[in-house]
């Protein structure tokens, strides 16, 4: 079926729906730190950048990365089509990812960037303990 809009239009219309974030994702290390008494983080932050968890007291931002959006080097399955866009979007993503975790750092910060992967039950004791090793209580 043919588009009814022009590409500009189509442009147009995509650019304003806004993304939920990682919500899946974000619930699984939700669900992870509450089993394991994981106490002390916020969502929603105040802070000039957007961590999907914050522990304020210890200066400790946490982001939960997708596998596919930030460009997993043991997951990243690079699409079929239109690769020069999705290698620019990939590496937009990470070199966002890069700055970000920067400016958090020298606003005095500690950054951990966990994997979408990591959250799977075989990996969550591994998780658990890079959570404790960056000052999460």
């Amino acid at each position: 079926m043919a588009d009814i809009f022009t590409k500009a239009e189509r442009s147009a219309v995509m650019a304003r729906i806004r993304g939920t974030g990682n919500r899946a994702t974000e619930l699984r290390l939700i669900a992870l730190m509450r089993t394991h008494g994981i106490t002390g983080w916020r969502r929603g932050s105040r802070l000039p950048v957007r961590p999907d968890f914050v522990f304020g007291t210890r200066r400790l931002a946490v982001f939960v990365d997708g596998c596919f959006w930030h460009g997993c080097p043991r997951h990243y399955a690079r699409p079929k089509s239109r690769r020069a866009f999705w290698d620019a979007k990939i590496a937009a993503n990470r070199a966002r990812d890069r700055k970000v975790a920067r400016e958090l750092r020298a606003r005095g910060w500690t950054v951990l960037r966990i994997w979408e992967h990591a959250l799977r039950p075989a990996l969550a004791a591994r998780t658990l303990a890079r959570l404790r090793r960056a000052g999460a209580p």
